[in-house]
């Protein structure tokens, strides 16, 4: 799901990086009153887990990459905010030193898959699950959280590529950047995120959660805030 440098217009990126510097903002003074001294190690464990999990990219149409992001699990274990500041700074390192994701496309890349994912996971977690307990429904609820999270982004990546052709075009009407309209760029990432992409990024959610919250005795954000 990263995106590269020259498929999105000024007009687009240049917003995005406005709007996900400020969740930032937020994010870092959320986390400072959130996350104690002795839980920091998780944080940085949770931004290289996210940054080793999405080194396994496989192209997709329409100029992107599909693949896990890890930022569900994140969410379920450490908070949504705490999660932001994580896969933030995996993807900024993947685009600065691997050229994974361009450099213009930093603070789309942020919105979809350290922004957006995050917040549709844990809210997806805590609406499926509520207050019930038991094994079979933290399993359901995580998994959808990975699954809605992960589905829910690409779509937003889409919308992004599929908007460029209408406000982004030369005197004779040729894109000048993503040429794929919305009617391409939604079935083309909607498609093998939701069939397969999503349904991945479901089961390492599920699986790593329900392993943690079965062998780690040292608190988390889960225990802390009664989403397990």
């Amino acid at each position: 799901m990263h995106i590269p440098d020259g498929y999105l217009s000024p007009q687009t990126y240049l917003p995005l990086y406005a709007v996900s510097g400020c969740v930032l903002a937020v994010a870092l003074k959320k986390v400072k009153t959130e996350v104690s001294t002795k839980e920091v190690p998780y944080l940085a464990m949770a931004a290289a887990f996210t940054f080793l999990i999405q080194m396994f990219n496989i192209p997709v149409p329409g100029g992107t990459t599909g693949h896990a992001v890890g930022a569900g699990i994140v969410a379920l274990l450490l908070g949504p905010w705490t999660a932001v500041i994580a896969v933030s700074i995996a993807l900024i390192v993947q685009a600065l030193v691997f050229g994974d994701g361009g450099i213009t496309a930093i603070g789309a890349n942020i919105f979809n898959m350290a922004i957006v994912m995050p917040f549709v996971s844990y809210w997806t977690f805590k609406a499926v699950k509520g207050k019930r307990s038991g094994k079979k429904i933290t399993n359901v609820a995580s998994f959808l959280a990975g699954y809605l999270g992960l589905c829910i982004a690409s779509l937003f990546a889409a919308v992004q590529f599929g908007i460029q052709p209408l406000i982004a075009h030369g005197a004779d009407g040729r894109p000048l950047y993503a040429p794929y309209p919305l009617s391409i760029a939604l079935p083309a990432m909607g498609i093998e995120h939701f069939l397969f992409f999503g349904i991945a990024e479901g089961l390492v959610t599920a699986l790593l959660f329900s392993y943690i919250l079965k062998h780690q005795d040292t608190p988390a954000y889960a225990m802390k805030g009664g989403i397990a």
